[in-house]
C-alpha cells in the first residue's frame, strides 16, 4: 500500500460536508508578532471518525485544535460545529489535555465528574455517569484515589473519562499519550480503538507520531511547515478488526508509515 494521492481541501470539504460535525472554513491565524501560524485552512471532520493532525513541529496542529475547541480565536475564517459558528468553548466539544489537567485535591470520581458538576447536574447523576466512564477507561476500583496515587497513564485515563462523561459530540485530544511510557502508550492506543467503536464520537487527535496516526486514524490531515496549510489528506486502509498487535505487523500499516516519513523527511533535515 502507498500513500493516497493528495486531496485538495476544497474537494475534501465537498466530499464529506453532508456528514460533517465540524467545518473549518478559510481559517487564518496570525500571532501578535506577525507570525502566520495557519493559512487557508478548509477542512471538514466526519461524524464518528478519528482524524489525526500530523506535521512537523511548529506547523500549527495545536493552534488549529484550540481554535476548534474555542480556546483561541482565528484571525479570519470560522469554525462551524453542527452548523453553528464557534464563539468559544461549548458542550458539544470536550478537550483532553496533554498534561492531564486534573485537580490534585479531588478524587478520581470527582475529577471525572467535574464537567458535569460545572453543568449543575445532581451529584448522584453525575457520579453514576462518571463511574460508568471510569470503568470504560479501565479504572474501576480507583474511584476514591487521588491523582498523586496514580501513574501517568492512569491520570490520562481520568482525563479521558472526564471528557467522555460530558457526552460531547467531539473529543479533541492534544498529544494525549506523549507523557506516558511506550508500553502504556500502546495499550492506550488499543483502548482508544475500542472506545471509538463503543462511543461513536468524533475524535480529533494532534500527534507527532506517524505510527500513532496510522494506527488510530480513519483520516490523517498532513499540515505543511509554518504557515500551516493542508498539504495532504491520507486515508489509511487498515483493517482494525484484527488483533491489535497484528495491525502493527501488517504490510499496509508499515508501508504507509514509510510513505509518510519520506514525505516529511525533508522538513526535518
Amino acid at each position: 500500500m502507498t500513500m493516497t494521492q493528495p486531496i485538495s481541501a476544497e474537494v475534501a470539504t465537498r466530499a464529506v460536508a453532508g456528514d460533517a460535525v465540524i467545518e473549518v472554513q478559510g481559517l487564518h491565524k496570525v500571532y501578535g508578532n506577525n507570525t502566520i501560524a495557519l493559512e487557508k485552512i478548509d477542512l471538514s471532520f466526519m461524524r464518528g471518525q478519528l482524524t489525526s493532525l500530523l506535521g512537523p513541529s511548529g506547523c500549527g496542529k495545536t493552534t488549529l485544535l484550540k481554535i476548534i475547541a474555542g480556546l483561541l480565536k482565528p484571525t479570519s475564517g470560522e469554525v462551524l460545529v453542527n452548523g453553528k459558528p464557534v464563539r468559544g468553548p461549548g458542550p458539544e466539544r470536550a478537550f483532553v489535555f496533554q498534561d492531564f489537567a486534573l485537580m490534585p485535591w479531588a478524587t478520581v470520581l470527582r475529577n471525572a465528574a467535574f464537567g458535569l458538576e460545572v453543568r449543575g447536574l445532581p451529584k448522584s447523576e453525575r457520579e453514576d455517569r462518571a463511574s460508568h466512564y471510569i470503568k470504560e477507561v479501565g479504572l474501576a476500583g480507583f474511584e476514591e484515589k487521588y491523582p498523586h496515587e496514580l501513574s501517568g497513564g492512569m491520570r490520562q485515563r481520568v482525563g479521558l473519562a472526564r471528557a467522555l462523561a460530558v457526552d460531547a459530540d467531539v473529543l479533541l485530544m492534544d498529544e494525549p499519550f506523549s507523557a506516558v511510557d511506550e508500553q502504556t502508550r500502546r495499550k492506550f492506543q488499543e483502548d482508544l480503538i475500542r472506545l471509538r467503536e463503543v462511543e461513536k464520537k468524533t475524535f480529533i487527535l494532534v500527534t507527532h507520531s506517524i505510527e500513532e496516526a496510522v494506527y488510530l486514524s480513519d483520516r490523517i490531515v498532513l499540515l505543511s511547515p509554518r504557515p500551516g496549510r493542508v498539504a495532504e489528506i491520507i486515508q489509511p486502509d487498515i483493517d482494525r478488526n484484527i488483533d491489535p498487535d497484528m495491525i502493527r505487523r501488517e504490510p499496509a500499516y508499515l508501508d504507509l508509515i514509510d510513505d509518510i516519513w519520506r514525505g516529511l523527511r525533508h522538513y526535518v533535515e
